[in-house]
C-alpha cells in the first residue's frame, strides 16, 4: 500500500475528512461484527469481549460512528453537550476525542 492512500489508518495519519476510505472502514467494521457474532454463537465470551474492545477502539469504528450521527433525522439538534458536528474539521476532532475511558456525561437536559 502506498503512503498517500490512508485507508482507515490511525487518526494521526488522516488530516482531512475526505481522505477516509469509507468502503474499507465499512468492510473492517462488518468483518469485526461478523467475528463477534460467530464467537458469541460458539459461546466464547472472552473472545467476544476482546473483539468488542477491538471494534470500539478501532479508527474505523469511531469514524463510522461519527459519520452516522450527523446523517440522522435530528442532525441539527445538539445533544446534552451542546455540540454539533457540522464541519469536516469538527468531525475529525470528534473521532480523535472518542475514548473508551474518561468520559463523564453531563446530566440529562429536560426540555
Amino acid at each position: 500500500m502506498n503512503a498517500e492512500h490512508n485507508a482507515c489508518a490511525p487518526s494521526a495519519a488522516v488530516e482531512h475528512w475526505g481522505q477516509i476510505d469509507w468502503k474499507r472502514c465499512e468492510w473492517q467494521v462488518a468483518r469485526l461484527q461478523a467475528r463477534i457474532v460467530k464467537a458469541s454463537q460458539m459461546g466464547r465470551w472472552g473472545k467476544v469481549k476482546v473483539l468488542q474492545r477491538l471494534l470500539i477502539c478501532s479508527f474505523s469504528g469511531k469514524a463510522l460512528a461519527v459519520k452516522r450521527v450527523p446523517e440522522n433525522k435530528g442532525k441539527r439538534t445538539s445533544g446534552v453537550e451542546r455540540v454539533l458536528w457540522s464541519t469536516p474539521q469538527s468531525k475529525l476532532k470528534a473521532i480523535a476525542s472518542l475514548q473508551r475511558r474518561g468520559y463523564r456525561p453531563l446530566p440529562l437536559r429536560r426540555v
